[in-house]
Order: C-alpha cells, then structure tokens, then sequence
C-alpha cells in the first residue's frame, strides 16, 4: 500500500471503484415505469414555463421517472405517478438551488414549504423582510399539485415525517449556500452532516411507507437498527454519486448513500467549482490525491453495503403486523441501493451519453473548470487561495480596482489637510506676531 501523497496537479482522468460488482440486490423495475416517467416528465414540462431551452433538454435526459421505477417497483401505478412526479420535482429544486446564494435559497424554500403546510389554496405570508409574492411561483404551483394528490390517501405518519424531513433538506440547502458565497471547504464531520440533508433521500425515502401503503409506528422508525438501515441507505446513495485504502474510521461508515452520489457528480462539480463534495474534502483533510481520495470513497461505499446486509439479518421481531409492514421498508431502502446505483449510469446527468462506457471500463475523463484557466481549487486545497475576487485592471468607464481606489482614497484625504495645515504653518504665528506689534505698548 502506497503512502497518501498531496498533489495540486491537475490529472486528466480518474477510475471509478467497482460498486456495481459489489452490489448484489436484485435490480426490478416497474412494470408501468416507462408511461409513468412519460407522463412525469411531462408534468413538470408544462409546469415550468420559465425553463430555458437547456433546461428541458437536460430534463429529459435526467430519466427521474425512470429512477423512481427502479426504486419504487411493487407499488400501483397511481401512487407511482405521484412519487415520480416528486423525483422530477426534487431534482428541479436541487438544479435551481445550486446557483444560488441564501437569500434566494431562503425565498424558495418558503415558497415550497407553503404549499406544503397550506395545500388548499395559495396564502402569501408577510414574514419581516422575508415577503412572498401576491402571485404564486412555479415552484408553489407544482409543490401543490403532487401534494393535493399524495396527501388523499398517505397515512398520517409519512406525511409528517416527510414534511419534517423537507424541511432538513432546505435547511441544508440554506448551509450549503452559505458555504458557497464564503468559498468555504466544510470539515469532514459538518459535511457528513449536512450532505445527508441536501442528498434529498430523507423524504424519498418517507414516500416508501406512502408508495407501500403502510404507516411504521414512530418507535420502529427510531429503532437503532431501522435507522441504520435507513441511514446506510442514505450515504450509499449520496456518496456515490463521489470515493486509498487505509484504515477506515468507524465514525464514517453509517455515512454511505452520500458516497455514492459524490463520487458519480464528482466530475460536473469540480467543473463549475463546486466544493461541496466528498471528494475534494478528503482530499483537503488527508492530503489524498484525486484518486486515492476516489478509492476511499469507494471503500466506505463497500463496507457500508456489507453493514446494510448485516442489519438485514438483526432487524428485530415488532409483532406480525409491523414485520410485514418493515420488511416492505428495508425491501423499499434495498431498491433505492441497487436502483440509484444502475440508474446513475442512465442518465445523463453525471456522465452525459457516455454512461454506459463508463459503466464498463469506469474510467472518468474530466471536464473543463468553467471558472478561467487557473486552478482555484487546487489552490485552494493547498492552501494558497484566500477567496477574495480579482479585480480587473482598470479601463474606461470602469471602477477601479481595490488597491488603486484605496490609494486614490488615501491622497484624496491627505490633500483635505493641507489647508489646515498651512494655517497652522502660517497663520497662527502671523496672527500672533500682529497682536504682540498691535497690543505692546499696553504691557509696558
């Protein structure tokens, strides 16, 4: 085993840990997955006007309502519509999020959340500083709408847990702004924290219990056994879609849906310098190159579907009835494993049309950064980039750039002074030297 060595070179290319070959859950689909993602994909179509041209070209190639048939494929196809219909939403939410600092984070997730909390009708709230417009935004709109619709028959438990969990995920959103407008690289511990919350799989993963037509008693949903299945699914989602081998620390395996997602969005992230990522942490934190910061990922990815399947087997005994009803969960949990693992070879957002190449030979060749030709994140990992923005030299009808205009500030202020200067200089002796000539004859 080779020593961590940190490098600020930038390499062309990377390979993929072997998560497919590892993973060995039965991948289903549903059988009306294919109409159910037509009709899905349109809806949030229509429902978006605003859309650029390569938005909705991106839309369809996402294949959400494909993901969510892979995912959920025991249920009927009504409340398949439903739970595609929020794939597609979710992705959407996540796609607008991403350029945006926290105020506009903020102002959506009001604008989600209403809808949720007040699924009747449309009512603009006057927080402080914080008003809604007198017309609902797109986003409302299709919030309602699947809302309404999944709210009409899914138990009480889910829709509570599922709006609870929704709001994590905002919350989150919220922090990772933050992060970004300060170009900030979050410790491995806030990170894990927050990354679960922004992957989106809390409330998905509610909408098992919905898809199923079950309602788990709130004492199984915090069992310790139930919760690490559910956040072993979680981290294996998210950390993928990132991941040397070294000794891995207990603290990091529950963590593993994260993983997954990281490492297939890696290469789109880095791109556009987002460093909202496993991968560009550890690389940071354990001075690890780009791929042993990959192979780490991978092998937490690996132990954390092995954990998965040892849980399988101590899920405790609750009564017939609530067996069958967790034994459809952890079924649920399992799907979105296997499911979200194929899957993110389908679409194209992590690796465009090449997808199932990279599939069969798992080397990732990486994109262009879009942010200039010089290295920021390199910089910035080693050390050297203090997150201030350059300012242009200055032309023409241009402000000026910051040390000038400092400059200009300073001489501008010390010529203010010369007047006063030069009446201390001058006046104040000659006004004496007139006095004493004026007055001397009163002394003698």
């Amino acid at each position: 085993m080779s020593a961590p060595t940190s490098s600020t070179s930038r390499p062309g290319s990377f390979i993929l840990p072997d998560l497919v070959g590892h993973c060995h859950f039965p991948l289903t689909y549903h059988p009306d997955g294919d109409a159910v993602a037509a009709q899905s994909v349109r809806w949030l179509d229509e429902g978006c006007p605003e859309l650029s041209q390569k938005a909705r070209t991106a839309l369809y190639g996402l294949q959400a309502g494909e993901l969510t048939a892979y995912c959920y494929p025991y249920c009927t196809a009504d409340r398949l519509r439903v739970v595609s219909d929020f794939m597609n939403f979710l992705f959407h939410l996540d796609n607008i999020s991403d350029g945006m600092m926290r105020k506009g984070t903020e102002a959506l997730s009001d604008i989600v959340m209403n809808a949720l909390w007040l699924p009747d009708h449309y009512v603009p709230t006057s927080c402080p500083g914080k008003p809604q417009p007198a017309t609902e935004p797109s986003a409302g709109k299709m919030a309602r709408d699947y809302w309404r619709r999944c709210i009409e028959d899914a138990k009480p438990g889910p829709q509570a847990r599922f709006k609870e969990n929704l709001e994590l995920f905002f919350e989150a959103v919220h922090q990772q702004a933050r992060d970004r407008e300060a170009g900030v690289i979050p410790d491995l511990e806030s990170y894990i924290s927050v990354r679960r919350d922004t992957s989106g799989c809390k409330p998905v993963f509610d909408l098992i219990e919905y898809a199923m037509d079950i309602d788990l008693p709130d004492f199984v949903v915090a069992h310790p056994v139930i919760k690490a299945l559910n956040e072993g699914a979680n981290d294996l989602v998210t950390w993928s879609n990132v991941s040397y081998r070294m000794p891995l620390e207990p603290r990091l395996l529950p963590h593993l849906t994260i993983l997954v997602q990281d490492i297939f969005s890696f290469n789109v992230e880095q791109s556009r310098g987002d460093t909202h990522n496993m991968i560009p942490i550890l690389m940071k934190l354990r001075g690890l190159d780009l791929q042993g910061a990959v192979d780490f990922v991978g092998d937490l990815c690996k132990q954390t579907i092995d954990a998965f399947v040892d849980n399988q087997q101590n899920i405790p005994s609750f009564g017939p009835d609530i067996d069958r009803d967790v034994a459809m969960y952890v079924q649920g949990l399992q799907d979105w494993i296997v499911g979200s693992l194929h899957w993110s070879f389908m679409t194209e957002r992590y690796f465009g049309k090449a997808g199932a190449e990279v599939k069969k030979h798992r080397v990732v060749t990486l994109l262009p950064r879009k942010c200039g030709d010089r290295d920021i994140d390199a910089e910035r990992l080693a050390g050297r980039h203090q997150h201030r923005r350059e300012m242009p030299r200055a032309f023409p009808g241009s402000p000026m750039p910051r040390k000038q205009r400092s400059s200009a500030v300073m001489l501008g202020s010390l010529l203010a002074y010369i007047p006063l200067f030069a009446l201390f200089a001058f006046g104040v002796p000659l006004s004496l030297y007139t006095y004493s000539r004026r007055f001397t004859g009163l002394f003698r």
